[in-house]
Protein backbone atom coordinates (compact mmCIF):
# COMPACT_ATOMS: atom_id res chain seq x y z
CA UNK A 1 0.00 0.00 0.00
CA UNK A 2 1.29 3.45 -0.98
CA UNK A 3 0.93 6.46 1.34
CA UNK A 4 1.25 9.83 -0.37
CA UNK A 5 1.73 12.31 2.45
CA UNK A 6 1.18 15.92 1.41
CA UNK A 7 2.60 18.38 3.94
CA UNK A 8 1.13 21.85 3.36
CA UNK A 9 3.30 24.60 4.83
CA UNK A 10 3.99 28.28 4.37
CA UNK A 11 7.52 29.70 3.92
CA UNK A 12 10.13 30.17 6.65
CA UNK A 13 8.88 27.20 8.61
CA UNK A 14 10.72 23.98 9.49
CA UNK A 15 9.43 22.41 6.29
CA UNK A 16 12.85 21.44 4.96
CA UNK A 17 13.86 19.90 8.29
CA UNK A 18 10.63 17.90 8.15
CA UNK A 19 11.56 16.74 4.67
CA UNK A 20 14.97 15.68 6.01
CA UNK A 21 13.24 13.74 8.78
CA UNK A 22 11.14 11.73 6.35
CA UNK A 23 14.06 11.32 3.95
CA UNK A 24 15.84 9.50 6.79
CA UNK A 25 13.33 6.64 6.55
CA UNK A 26 14.35 3.73 4.35
CA UNK A 27 10.74 3.28 3.23
CA UNK A 28 10.14 6.89 2.19
CA UNK A 29 10.79 9.02 -0.90
CA UNK A 30 10.57 12.82 -0.77
CA UNK A 31 9.94 15.62 -3.25
CA UNK A 32 10.71 19.27 -2.71
CA UNK A 33 8.17 22.01 -3.62
CA UNK A 34 7.06 20.53 -6.96
CA UNK A 35 4.81 23.51 -7.85
CA UNK A 36 7.52 26.15 -7.39
CA UNK A 37 8.23 26.59 -11.11
CA UNK A 38 4.49 26.80 -11.86
CA UNK A 39 4.18 29.49 -9.20
CA UNK A 40 7.02 31.59 -10.59
CA UNK A 41 5.81 31.13 -14.16
CA UNK A 42 2.22 32.18 -13.46
CA UNK A 43 2.99 35.05 -11.08
CA UNK A 44 6.08 36.42 -12.82
CA UNK A 45 7.72 36.94 -9.43
CA UNK A 46 11.47 37.39 -9.21
CA UNK A 47 12.94 34.97 -6.68
CA UNK A 48 16.59 34.00 -6.17
CA UNK A 49 17.55 31.49 -8.85
CA UNK A 50 14.31 32.04 -10.78
CA UNK A 51 15.67 30.88 -14.14
CA UNK A 52 17.15 27.73 -12.62
CA UNK A 53 13.89 26.89 -10.91
CA UNK A 54 11.90 27.35 -14.11
CA UNK A 55 14.32 25.08 -15.97
CA UNK A 56 14.28 22.39 -13.28
CA UNK A 57 10.53 21.65 -13.10
CA UNK A 58 7.44 21.63 -15.27
CA UNK A 59 5.52 24.89 -15.19
CA UNK A 60 2.28 23.08 -16.07
CA UNK A 61 -0.01 22.22 -13.15
CA UNK A 62 -1.42 19.05 -14.73
CA UNK A 63 2.03 17.69 -15.55
CA UNK A 64 3.16 18.16 -11.96
CA UNK A 65 0.02 16.43 -10.68
CA UNK A 66 0.67 13.52 -13.03
CA UNK A 67 4.15 13.20 -11.55
CA UNK A 68 2.90 13.35 -7.96
CA UNK A 69 0.26 10.70 -8.56
CA UNK A 70 2.55 8.45 -10.58
CA UNK A 71 5.07 5.84 -9.52
CA UNK A 72 6.81 6.48 -6.21
CA UNK A 73 10.57 6.90 -6.67
CA UNK A 74 12.66 3.84 -5.84
CA UNK A 75 9.55 1.76 -5.16
CA UNK A 76 9.16 3.23 -1.68
CA UNK A 77 5.86 2.78 0.16
CA UNK A 78 5.66 6.37 1.46
CA UNK A 79 6.01 9.51 -0.66
CA UNK A 80 6.47 12.65 1.41
CA UNK A 81 5.60 15.70 -0.66
CA UNK A 82 6.71 19.09 0.66
CA UNK A 83 4.23 21.68 -0.61
CA UNK A 84 4.24 25.45 -0.12
CA UNK A 85 0.72 26.81 0.20
CA UNK A 86 1.66 30.12 -1.44
CA UNK A 87 2.39 28.10 -4.60
CA UNK A 88 -1.28 27.09 -4.90
CA UNK A 89 -3.44 29.52 -6.92
CA UNK A 90 -7.02 30.14 -5.84
CA UNK A 91 -8.45 28.32 -8.86
CA UNK A 92 -6.14 25.30 -8.63
CA UNK A 93 -7.66 21.84 -9.08
CA UNK A 94 -6.78 19.90 -5.92
CA UNK A 95 -9.17 17.00 -6.49
CA UNK A 96 -6.21 14.66 -6.97
CA UNK A 97 -5.16 15.27 -3.35
CA UNK A 98 -8.37 13.75 -2.00
CA UNK A 99 -6.89 10.23 -2.12
CA UNK A 100 -3.75 11.38 -0.30
CA UNK A 101 -3.00 12.01 3.37
CA UNK A 102 -3.05 15.77 3.89
CA UNK A 103 -1.21 17.37 6.81
CA UNK A 104 -0.53 20.99 7.74
CA UNK A 105 2.61 22.48 9.22
CA UNK A 106 2.12 25.84 10.95
CA UNK A 107 4.34 28.39 12.67
CA UNK A 108 3.73 31.56 14.67
CA UNK A 109 3.10 34.29 12.06
CA UNK A 110 5.32 36.88 13.76
CA UNK A 111 8.28 34.50 13.50
CA UNK A 112 7.41 33.66 9.89
CA UNK A 113 7.06 37.30 8.84
CA UNK A 114 10.25 38.44 10.55
CA UNK A 115 12.24 35.67 8.90
CA UNK A 116 10.69 36.20 5.46
CA UNK A 117 11.19 39.96 5.55
CA UNK A 118 14.95 39.52 5.90
CA UNK A 119 15.13 38.32 2.30
CA UNK A 120 12.02 39.87 0.69
CA UNK A 121 11.06 43.12 2.46
CA UNK A 122 7.69 43.78 0.79
CA UNK A 123 5.67 41.02 2.44
CA UNK A 124 1.99 40.41 1.80
CA UNK A 125 -0.35 38.05 3.60
CA UNK A 126 -0.46 35.85 0.48
CA UNK A 127 3.35 35.67 0.38
CA UNK A 128 3.22 33.94 3.77
CA UNK A 129 0.69 31.40 2.55
CA UNK A 130 -1.74 31.67 5.47
CA UNK A 131 -4.97 32.29 3.51
CA UNK A 132 -4.08 29.56 1.01
CA UNK A 133 -3.31 27.14 3.83
CA UNK A 134 -6.66 27.89 5.46
CA UNK A 135 -8.58 27.27 2.23
CA UNK A 136 -6.80 23.96 1.66
CA UNK A 137 -7.46 22.98 5.28
CA UNK A 138 -11.16 23.74 4.88
CA UNK A 139 -11.28 21.75 1.65
CA UNK A 140 -9.67 18.74 3.32
CA UNK A 141 -11.59 18.79 6.59
CA UNK A 142 -15.00 20.25 5.64
CA UNK A 143 -15.63 19.09 2.07
CA UNK A 144 -13.60 15.88 2.04
CA UNK A 145 -14.29 15.09 5.72
CA UNK A 146 -10.70 14.05 6.34
CA UNK A 147 -9.22 14.34 9.84
CA UNK A 148 -7.39 17.52 10.79
CA UNK A 149 -3.67 16.74 10.92
CA UNK A 150 -2.02 19.97 12.06
CA UNK A 151 1.49 20.16 13.46
CA UNK A 152 2.98 23.28 15.02
CA UNK A 153 6.68 23.94 14.44
CA UNK A 154 7.24 24.89 18.06
CA UNK A 155 5.81 21.57 19.25
CA UNK A 156 8.17 19.69 16.94
CA UNK A 157 11.24 21.57 18.13
CA UNK A 158 10.31 21.27 21.80
CA UNK A 159 9.57 17.53 21.70
CA UNK A 160 10.64 16.01 18.36
CA UNK A 161 10.10 12.37 19.29
CA UNK A 162 6.60 12.92 20.64
CA UNK A 163 5.61 15.22 17.78
CA UNK A 164 6.85 12.92 15.04
CA UNK A 165 5.33 9.87 16.71
CA UNK A 166 1.92 11.57 16.92
CA UNK A 167 2.22 12.77 13.32
CA UNK A 168 3.01 9.27 12.06
CA UNK A 169 0.10 7.79 14.00
CA UNK A 170 -2.29 10.41 12.57
CA UNK A 171 -1.00 9.65 9.06
CA UNK A 172 -1.37 5.89 9.48
CA UNK A 173 2.33 5.04 9.20
CA UNK A 174 4.74 3.63 11.79
CA UNK A 175 7.14 5.96 13.58
CA UNK A 176 10.85 5.29 13.12
CA UNK A 177 13.70 6.53 15.31
CA UNK A 178 15.67 7.37 12.18
CA UNK A 179 13.37 10.38 11.70
CA UNK A 180 15.04 12.22 14.57
CA UNK A 181 18.49 12.62 13.00
CA UNK A 182 20.13 12.84 9.61
CA UNK A 183 23.54 13.33 8.05
CA UNK A 184 24.49 16.94 7.26
CA UNK A 185 24.89 18.24 3.74
CA UNK A 186 22.76 18.65 0.61
CA UNK A 187 20.49 16.02 -0.95
CA UNK A 188 19.88 15.09 -4.56
CA UNK A 189 16.17 15.53 -3.81
CA UNK A 190 16.62 19.19 -2.79
CA UNK A 191 15.33 21.78 -5.21
CA UNK A 192 17.87 23.79 -7.21
CA UNK A 193 16.98 26.73 -4.95
CA UNK A 194 18.61 24.99 -1.97
CA UNK A 195 21.80 27.04 -2.29
CA UNK A 196 19.76 30.19 -1.62
CA UNK A 197 17.71 28.94 1.33
CA UNK A 198 18.96 25.67 2.89
CA UNK A 199 22.32 26.56 4.51
CA UNK A 200 21.05 26.05 8.06
CA UNK A 201 19.39 22.73 7.26
CA UNK A 202 22.44 21.49 5.37
CA UNK A 203 24.54 22.13 8.48
CA UNK A 204 22.06 20.38 10.78
CA UNK A 205 21.93 16.78 11.98
CA UNK A 206 18.49 16.94 13.58
CA UNK A 207 15.79 19.30 14.77
CA UNK A 208 17.25 22.36 16.50
CA UNK A 209 15.90 23.07 20.01
CA UNK A 210 13.23 25.75 20.05
CA UNK A 211 14.46 29.27 20.81
CA UNK A 212 11.79 31.77 21.93
CA UNK A 213 11.85 34.95 19.87
CA UNK A 214 10.20 38.35 20.12
CA UNK A 215 10.55 39.76 16.59
CA UNK A 216 10.57 43.51 16.07
CA UNK A 217 8.15 44.28 13.26
CA UNK A 218 7.44 47.42 11.30
CA UNK A 219 3.88 48.77 11.55
CA UNK A 220 3.09 47.54 8.04
CA UNK A 221 4.47 44.06 8.74
CA UNK A 222 2.54 43.98 12.02
CA UNK A 223 -0.66 44.54 10.05
CA UNK A 224 0.13 41.47 7.94
CA UNK A 225 0.87 39.44 11.06
CA UNK A 226 -2.41 40.53 12.68
CA UNK A 227 -4.31 39.21 9.67
CA UNK A 228 -2.37 35.96 9.65
CA UNK A 229 -2.84 35.52 13.40
CA UNK A 230 -6.54 34.77 13.06
CA UNK A 231 -5.85 31.93 10.64
CA UNK A 232 -2.96 30.62 12.70
CA UNK A 233 -5.06 30.60 15.87
CA UNK A 234 -7.83 28.66 14.13
CA UNK A 235 -5.36 26.05 12.88
CA UNK A 236 -3.48 25.95 16.19
CA UNK A 237 -6.71 25.07 17.97
CA UNK A 238 -6.91 21.93 15.81
CA UNK A 239 -3.27 20.89 16.15
CA UNK A 240 -2.17 17.42 17.26
CA UNK A 241 -1.69 17.11 21.05
CA UNK A 242 1.98 16.21 20.86
CA UNK A 243 3.45 17.42 24.13
CA UNK A 244 4.92 14.64 26.33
Amino acid sequence: MITRLLMWSGPRNISTAMMRSFDSREDCAVIDEPFYAHYLHTTGLSHPGRDEVLASQSTKWDEVVQLLMGSVPNDRTIWYQKHMTQHVPADADLSWAKVCVNAFLIRDPAEVAASYARTRPNVSLEDLGFPQQWEIFRLVTERWKQPAIVLDARDVLQAPRHAMRHLCTACGIPFKDSMLSWRPGPRATDGVWAKHWYAAVEASTGFHPYEPRTPRLSPRLQEVVDQAQQIYDALYARRLPVQP
